[in-house]
């Protein structure tokens, strides 16, 4: 069963980043938002399985897809990946429902350590 990722970074290079990781992880079908608008109108269309989300992009930010996702009831994993590792955002992000935060750039074992954590393999 392929599962479907959204990942959303305004850094293309993150973006490819992410991708190569979990295309080594699991069979997947992934799709990108280049910020978080495009994220949210993607989530209201589209059901994904997980979402890999960076917090500092302009316009809407990480934050602010997640208390959308959290508001409107949408049902999907939520991975927070950033380079912001105060511990305070890491609290504000499990408050709102993701399923954790790793540190950019992303680990390979860390990464596949929680998809299948969460049964995505």
């Amino acid at each position: 069963m392929n599962f479907s990722i959204l990942v959303c970074d305004d850094s293309t290079v993150a973006r490819k980043q992410v991708i190569r990781c979990l295309q080594q992880c699991i069979d997947v079908d992934i799709m990108q938002a280049i910020n978080g608008a495009q994220a949210i109108e993607l989530l209201e269309v589209k059901h994904f399985d997980l979402l890999c989300l960076d917090l500092t992009m302009p316009e809407v930010d990480g934050i602010q897809v997640l208390e959308h996702i959290k508001s409107n009831k949408i049902e999907c994993f939520v991975l927070v990946i950033s380079a912001d590792i105060q511990e305070k955002m890491k609290g504000r992000v499990m408050e709102l429902g993701a399923i954790d935060f790793v540190n950019k750039p992303i680990d390979k074992s860390r990464l596949n350590e929680i998809l299948h954590k969460f049964g995505i393999h």
